[in-house]
């Protein structure tokens, strides 16, 4: 059955236009997922579905008692209630009561012998009995335990932003609503909290549409993606890791029908330049064949994002961390800590909110200094750091002249020149784009405007603090494929578990209480290792200092003769595949128009591509196997 039809929508903003006339349809418990270059519209559409903006043309039908619950990025507050008193607000009885509940809960303790008050809570009591209300009660301080929020009577107005996020989503989760809209869900939360919500979700009882970047929690939870994209909207049925293979298909066949509509509009233009003798009428109508073909408005696939930026010379000597300790309002959040960054290095830093990650990051750049100790940073060092928050970004300036204040020009790794406008455009800001102002692009947009600039100072190393938060998929996959390449030191901090199972290669975990431990591997590697042992195999500090690239001491090993046979001619085998894959992108665009050999070449190149990620896959068992084999003999 179908809970929310929406018809025809059209919306703009400035001369973009957002939604062209697009459709959707969420039926009873569906799971959906939203997802978008930042800028094209997702929250605009999330707030139109929740009835919080109205679309310029076009219709949303529902049922008269059909409740929604929307979570939007910025919550609103009333910023005079306690964190309860805002998670039960709403016009249902069932919140009232639970809202009176809490007052007289607290009029008690502070009057325990006045006997009105007792009467009164005697009397919500029983309210509380009639509606069974105290299953939700339980239920709020449980999601409010879990989203790290325990001072249930502190005000509002007293919470930080990330604080003020939780108890908002708190709010959207315990409010009973036939359609759950949550708007980046994820962002302020740590990689445990994530987890939890994955679970929670899969259990909730109404319908759900979620805008995330988090790509584990789409393709664990949604079970039907949207797509926006230049006003159109594209269904696909199945999770994240069904849409890329289903997204890759359609721009596949967007390529095919581009090139024949281009084929056949110069064969017309041909037609009429040559001035063919026909009958008026044929000829007419061959002209207004070719006004058509002209006036489509075909959308390319973006195309390839691969760049590979140069970065300054780095020198043996990178960030020497010694014995440092840093406290917070009372707080110890790193005690006599020790580390050696090394080049090459690939550090993620994970733990939970306000343990000081992001203020280490504020150390190593060198905008805050610790309580004892001492960093010292290498004389080639160029630092580039991407920040979570206090960013300077004037809104004033157009887009093309806020990057060109970093550089005009930067060079590639095989030393070729990229100017700003090129680099924007890699950067899905296209040439019309970038005479906008700043102040006009979405925060999203912004954010990737900002990492730009960051990139384009071509550091060797790069200090990320959240780089996920508001980011799009597109953005973070170019960002990916950037830190592929790049041949610096890459020291991140994040909660997006894909992220950093992409980018790093071992952790500093945060454990609260100043203490920080070393796990030899990416996240998901850490989760294995939490859930398999009692206690996990973590590095400790055995010294006052240890090497960035320490790893954990392994018994003596040896390849088998098949393993060494096999690891001698895996790198070959993985060139063969990359070779032949080229070859069939090649004859794809040859075979032009030509459907069925194409339909032919397609699935042969998925085949490869099998083939090719098991190779891969299997190289990388074989050089972590051999590298500890290498480390038992010194």
């Amino acid at each position: 059955m179908s809970l929310l039809i929406a018809e025809d929508l059209y919306k703009t903003f400035g001369e973009k236009t957002l939604f062209d006339h697009i459709s959707l349809t969420i039926e009873e418990k569906e799971r959906v997922g939203l997802i978008g270059v930042n800028g094209t519209g997702k929250s605009s559409l999330l707030k139109i579905l929740a009835e919080v903006e109205q679309p310029e043309t076009g219709t949303l039908t529902h049922a008269k008692q059909f409740h929604i619950e929307y979570l939007p990025q910025n919550p609103e507050f009333h910023e005079n209630l306690t964190v309860l008193e805002q998670i039960y607000y709403g016009d249902s009885q069932l919140m009232r009561t639970m809202r009176a509940y809490e007052r007289l809960v607290a009029e008690l303790e502070n009057q325990p012998e006045d006997e009105a008050v007792r009467q009164r809570f005697f009397q919500i009591q029983q309210q509380m009995d009639a509606l069974d209300a105290w299953e939700a009660s339980t239920l709020a301080k449980t999601i409010l335990n879990r989203l790290g929020i325990k001072a249930y009577q502190k005000p509002v107005n007293e919470l930080s932003g990330g604080q003020r996020k939780r108890v908002a989503m708190a709010k959207a989760l315990i409010q009973p609503a036939d359609l759950l809209i949550l708007d980046e869900p994820t962002n302020h939360l740590d990689n445990k909290t994530i987890e939890w919500l994955e679970t929670y979700l899969s259990q909730y009882p109404g319908a759900l549409v979620l805008v995330t970047h988090d790509r584990y929690f789409l393709n664990r939870v949604v079970k039907k993606i949207y797509e926006l994209d230049h006003g159109k909207l594209y269904a696909y049925e199945g999770n994240y890791e069904v849409f890329l293979e289903k997204k890759a298909e359609r721009e596949a066949l967007t390529i095919q029908d581009e090139r024949k509509r281009q084929n056949l509009l110069r064969s017309e233009l041909a037609w009429l330049r040559r001035g063919a003798k026909a009958r008026s009428t044929k000829q007419k109508a061959r002209i207004d064949r070719v006004h058509q073909l002209q006036e489509q408005d075909n959308v390319m696939p973006t195309g390839s994002i691969s760049f590979q930026v140069g970065a300054s010379r780095l020198g043996n000597q990178v960030l020497e961390i010694e014995d440092i300790t840093k406290s917070y309002d009372h707080k110890t959040l790193i005690k006599s800590f020790s580390y050696l960054v090394v080049p090459g290095e690939r550090l993620g830093i994970i733990g939970p909110n306000g343990t000081g990650k992001s203020t280490l990051l504020n150390m190593m750049a060198g905008l805050m200094a610790p309580d004892s100790g001492e960093i010292k940073t290498g004389q080639t060092v160029k630092l580039g750091y991407y920040r979570q928050s206090d960013i300077d970004i004037d809104g004033s300036l157009r887009v093309i002249d806020y990057i060109k204040e970093k550089a005009e020009m930067i060079h590639t790794a095989d030393g070729q020149w990229i100017s700003a406008e090129q680099m924007l455009e890699r950067f899905l800001f296209p040439r019309p784009a970038q005479r906008t102002f700043v102040r006009r692009l979405s925060g999203g947009e912004q954010r990737r405007l900002y990492l730009l600039k960051v990139l384009m100072e071509e550091p060797n190393v790069l200090l990320l603090d959240e780089p996920t938060n508001d980011l799009d998929t597109t953005t973070l996959s170019i960002l990916e494929d950037y830190l592929d390449h790049f041949s610096g030191v890459v020291i991140t901090v994040s909660h997006d578990r894909y992220f950093l199972d992409r980018v790093i290669d071992h952790l500093l975990v945060f454990e609260g209480e100043g203490n920080i431990q070393r796990f030899e591997g990416n996240y998901s590697d850490y989760l294995a290792s939490e859930k398999s042992t009692p206690s996990p195999s973590k590095h400790k500090q055995d010294s006052p200092q240890f090497q960035g690239s320490q790893r954990r001491q392994s018994p003596r090993l040896k390849l088998t003769y098949k393993e060494q046979k096999e690891w001698e001619g895996i790198e070959e085998r993985i060139a063969e595949l990359e070779a032949e894959q080229e070859r069939l992108e090649g004859d794809i665009q040859a075979a032009g128009s030509d459907l069925g050999r194409v339909q032919e070449l397609f699935n042969e190149q998925k085949e490869i591509e099998v083939k090719l990620e098991e190779a891969v896959e299997r190289w990388t068992e074989l050089s972590i196997k051999v590298e500890e084999i290498e480390r038992s003999k010194r």
